[in-house]
């Protein structure tokens, strides 16, 4: 049919059906994909499917050389197209033909050769040499050097401190990351190692990650330097890596006790949520990385600080969690993203039941009983944070409010929705009105009411997560409750310090 169409316009744009029609150029694709929270996120008139990622990096002076090969296809006819990137580039080709370009504040404005027409295959490869750390995207830094490497994991903004992107999560790709790095040091990535240590000459060793299933931007990462690594197979099956950095002091002994358990801790989240998506499972834990923990792909990476009161496996079901909610079922729009912290809290809610330190309904209870009516922590409604990405109430809130879900619909619709949503929604995205959607499909009723409380309103909800009268009262404070708020600890509400 496309080809029908494109037939048929070729055709009037020549006159030979009789008047002549004027056929519209070709024209720039968007600098970005249209998300409201961050304008210049992603781009418009193509979609990703691979991008090949190699380079070589020497920690000494921070320089990065690389060749990023993007297989992607035209969704509109295109006279030039923009990448998200920072560094400086030296090359493009497009379709083996070179391109110009130009860069401007994070945009890596392409332009061909030939125009690309709709639905045609797109091969670029991006060529760049440069200094990572110098750069600041929307005031904020990304790339970290540490004293034997570098850390790249940063949410929602990283890809474009080292391989140039269609940088939102509606544009997830398959990767492949090949790094040369100097001898003794690991480079670690998402998904199978495939390739560990080979020596090259100049005194390098190469890396190599594959990814095979569809990643997102801000949850691909690149950890290099001296780290411990593990590699085993879970009970599963799945290949299991992780990295301790060689620097965890004394709180190394309780992130091993936390990250070895991860294979234990999805197979518990597995019997909620349904099958775990990726092909591998993992962590790292680096005493520089400079934010709290973060659920990159297959292989989350935490702060040693983390660790600093003992083990916390609570903070691994968080991350891991959100391979099901976040990475496999991702945003549509930064606005959603209480579908994936909401729902990562949630399941810690149930990574403490199973453990019988608190269940999910005194959690939730406990929570909501915090703050009173009026303060601040309320005014933060989860359906629309506004620059409050990552606040309270995007965790906290979000999770009651799956909470009251589950009191409102009972366990066994609640639990098929939390399936039916990672199944429906896998290895693309979703939005709120989705998930709206499909609880009010399956539960067979209005819940309209009390989405609008918990998601829309900036006010405490008049009702709490467990229904009204006494037995939805919090008696006491659950033990795991510390070791919840302590993954959120820079996420105070407002107003609280």
């Amino acid at each position: 049919m496309k080809l029908l169409r494109r037939g048929v316009a070729t055709l009037l744009g020549f006159g030979l059906l009789g008047t002549a029609v004027s056929v519209a150029a070709p024209g720039p694709g968007a600098p970005g994909i249209g998300d409201p929270y961050f304008p210049l996120a992603g781009n418009g008139g193509y979609d990703v499917s691979h991008y090949d990622i190699s380079l070589k990096y020497q920690p000494k002076t921070d320089l990065l050389t690389g060749t990023t090969t993007i297989l992607a296809k035209a969704s509109q006819e295109l006279s030039s197209f923009n990448l998200d990137f920072l560094l400086k580039v030296t090359s493009v080709k497009v379709n083996n033909e070179p391109a110009e370009f130009t860069t401007d504040g994070g945009e890596l404005k392409v332009t061909p050769k030939t125009a690309v027409a709709d639905d045609e295959d797109l091969v670029v490869v991006v060529t760049y040499s440069d200094t990572p750390a110098k750069y600041r995207l929307d005031g904020k830094e990304g790339w970290v050097r540490t004293p034997t490497g570098a850390l790249a994991a940063r949410e929602p903004n990283i890809a474009p401190w080292w391989f140039p992107s269609n940088n939102h999560p509606l544009d997830k790709a398959t990767h492949d990351v090949n790094i040369a790095v100097p001898a003794g040091l690991t480079a670690v990535s998402n998904g199978l190692l495939t390739v560990a240590g080979f020596p090259l000459a100049g005194g390098l060793v190469r890396w190599h990650w594959r990814s095979t299933e569809p990643q997102a931007g801000h949850v691909t990462f690149l950890a290099i330097g001296k780290y411990d690594l593990k590699t085993s197979t879970t009970p599963s099956g799945l290949p299991f890596v992780r990295a301790y950095g060689s620097d965890l002091g004394a709180d190394g002994p309780a992130a091993k006790a936390s990250v070895e358990r991860t294979p234990e801790i999805v197979g518990v989240l597995s019997k909620y949520f349904g099958p775990y998506p990726f092909e591998a499972q993992g962590g790292v834990v680096d005493s520089k990385m400079p934010i709290g923990a973060l659920e990159t792909q297959t292989r989350p990476i935490y702060p040693t600080n983390m660790f600093s009161v003992g083990a916390v496996p609570s903070v691994v079901a968080h991350e891991m969690a959100h391979q099901w909610f976040g990475n496999s079922v991702s945003v549509a729009a930064w606005r959603d993203i209480w579908l994936a912290e909401g729902f990562a809290t949630y399941a810690q809610f149930l990574w403490s039941e199973s453990q019988g330190d608190g269940t999910a309904a005194e959690l939730a209870q406990y929570l909501y009983e915090l703050f009173p009516t009026g303060h601040p922590a309320w005014s933060e409604p989860p359906g629309d944070p506004g620059s409050g990405l990552f606040t309270w109430g995007i965790y906290n809130r979000g999770a009651m409010t799956l909470q009251a879900l589950r009191t409102a619909v009972g366990d066994k619709v609640f639990f098929s929705i939390l399936r039916t949503w990672a199944a429906e929604h896998r290895g693309g995205n979703a939005n709120t009105a989705d998930f709206i959607a499909l609880a009010k499909r399956l539960a067979g009723k209005d819940l309209d009411s009390l989405f609008a409380a918990w998601l829309d309103a900036s006010s405490k909800p008049a009702v709490g997560p467990n229904g009204p009268g006494k037995a939805a009262k919090a008696t006491a404070k659950p033990k795991s409750v510390d070791s919840i708020l302590k993954h959120q600890h820079p996420l105070s509400p407002k107003g609280l310090k």
